[in-house]
């Protein structure tokens, strides 16, 4: 009843007790010691999750600035080490060819150390691999340490997802974590070259990779207030993945020296030997293996293969324009480290605009429209840069490559998140290593052909060996593009882009940003199941109902 007072929770009355019964005992209520050391622990999670945030975002912006700075320092490392252009492609791609062969098992090795191990080691040894590049006495050692170097990003780069995910328990969090890491990538590779050319040109090239020590330092001390993660049982195929590491050295090394040697020479047909050998040594395990790295049957399906070869395509598109152009204007041009660098701030802008359009065209036009129009834009910007020249104006050469900014950006986000909608939730994650994988091979092996032909009489820069370099990718653009036309169904592709697009969303968030850098999908599968909870708004919620 109102006004009736409650009943004294701390001390029990002796109303209505029997005369001459005992008192009852008194019992006090003791204070709850707990609840302090519960409040602290709650707000200690927040905490820890922002630890692990920031530890996961220097290990990604610190690979990303060493990819984007390596490319403008190629000239000085040239000239420090006399490596010739052949040097200056093993520079790159013994970084990128690691990086592409371990990232069908990264992903797996994160979720078998747990994540917070797999990160600790990955960032130790890239922070020692890039120790070892400052030091380097010459060309050979150097490579050497790239090699070490790229095999530790590929663990970093799924572990760094993985920590994300384990700290942020709420998806709305976690989505918010993973779009604040993609967008410290896109920061991270518009000023790689900037600080890439300004640390060459005042402290010489060797200052880039000692960059990386003290952030290697700091992200190892942040991860020392980041809890222990779960091991997961996770299958690893060894054999499968050293036949492929083997089969993709091998063709590096025959693209690479065949510019230089002859393509008939003895070591070029005899990595051009284990190149086959190992791939179909690599065929033959796989179709073996009760888990497989790539499972034989995902090959088939048209929505896998289609956007893996226009994968393929487009990096070496973008990959092979970033490495030409670094020479063109430091060689050719004479433009000093710094002004270099420069010349990238507008494409990384532009990049990272058309990146956040094209899930909306997308939407608007079906996933087919959008591959091909990328892919379409991608030719033009390889015919388009066959007139550079050494006096070809500045404005007009920032004019030229505004196509080169924007076909990647407009393909990946669609191609990738088709591929992902056609898989299986389960295989998510190895489509998404598979293709990433791929499109670093596409990378790689465009740096290759493209040093081969640049190189000219003397040491200087070929513009007739650019312009047959870029005519080759043109191309090959042509024909993945006619691909994607035939093979690709517009009813298929287009309702993938409007009934599923949260599905899509990993796919988009891994794309935001300018460089097309890999991102291992093992935990991408986690990451999109994740993602899928969130509660349909806006136009999504339009498109389901329709």
């Amino acid at each position: 009843m109102p006004g009736t007072p409650a009943p004294s929770p701390t001390a029990t009355t002796d109303q209505g007790r029997a005369p001459g019964s005992p008192l009852p005992e008194v019992r006090r209520r003791q204070p709850d010691r707990t609840r302090p050391a519960e409040a602290g622990a709650g707000a200690e999670a927040p905490r820890r999750a922002g630890v692990a945030l920031v530890a996961s975002l220097l290990g990604f912006t610190v690979i990303t600035i060493d990819v984007s700075a390596v490319n403008i320092a190629l000239p000085s490392i040239r000239e420090s080490l006399d490596g010739g252009m052949a040097g200056l492609q093993w520079v790159v791609d013994a970084y990128t060819l690691m990086f592409a062969a371990l990232m069908l098992s990264a992903g797996a090795i994160a979720d078998r150390a747990g994540a917070r191990r797999a990160y600790a080691w990955g960032v130790a040894l890239f922070t020692l691999a890039s120790l070892g590049c400052a030091l380097a006495p010459g060309i050979g050692v150097l490579v050497a340490a790239r090699v070490a170097q790229g095999g530790a990003a590929a663990v970093v780069m799924p572990a760094s997802l993985a920590l994300i995910r384990q700290a942020h328990e709420d998806s709305r969090e976690r989505a918010r974590a993973i779009a604040l890491w993609t967008v410290g990538g896109s920061v991270a590779m518009a000023a790689g070259p900037v600080l890439g050319g300004l640390l060459t040109e005042s402290a010489g090239w060797r200052a880039v990779f000692l960059l990386n020590l003290p952030v290697g330092a700091v992200i190892l001390g942040l991860l020392t207030r980041v809890p222990r993660s779960p091991r997961r049982p996770a299958a690893l195929d060894g054999f499968g993945q050293l036949t492929a590491v083997l089969a993709l050295a091998g063709l590096a090394v025959a693209v690479i020296e065949g510019g230089h040697l002859g393509w008939t020479s003895l070591p070029v047909l005899g990595a051009g030997a284990l190149a086959v050998v190992s791939g179909f040594v690599f065929r033959v395990v796989e179709s073996r293996h009760r888990q497989p790295m790539i499972p034989p049957a995902l090959l088939r399906e048209r929505r896998v293969a289609v956007p893996l070869a226009v994968g393929f395509a487009v990096n070496a598109a973008f990959y092979g324009g970033i490495f030409l152009l670094g020479l063109y204007y430091q060689q050719l041009r004479g433009m000093s480290a710094t002004a270099a660098g420069l010349m990238f701030v507008p494409m990384s802008a532009v990049v990272t605009a058309t990146n956040l359009v094209s899930p909306r065209l997308a939407e608007r036009f079906g996933r087919r429209s959008v591959i091909v129009l990328g892919q379409l834009v991608f030719t033009a910007a390889m015919l388009v840069m066959l007139p550079l020249a050494g006096d070809t104006p500045v404005w007009l050469v920032l004019i030229l490559l505004l196509p080169l900014s924007m076909g990647g950006a407009v393909a990946v986000p669609a191609l990738t998140a088709l591929l992902i909608d056609a898989v299986p939730a389960e295989r998510a994650g190895t489509a998404s290593g598979l293709l990433n994988s791929l499109r670093q091979l596409g990378g790689a092996l465009a740096v290759a052909l493209f040093g081969s032909l640049l190189a000219g009489s003397g040491g200087g820069f070929s513009l007739p060996g650019m312009r047959l370099g870029l005519l080759a990718v043109a191309a090959l653009l042509l024909v993945t593009a006619g691909m994607s036309r035939m093979l690709l169904t517009r009813g298929l592709s287009h309702a993938g882009a409007e009934r599923r697009p949260l599905q899509a969303l990993p796919a988009v968030v891994e794309e935001a940003r300018p460089l097309p850098l890999p991102l291992c999908g093992h935990e991408l599968a986690r990451v999109r199941a994740d993602l899928s909870d969130l509660p349909r708004t806006g136009s999504t919620a339009a498109h389901t109902a329709e």
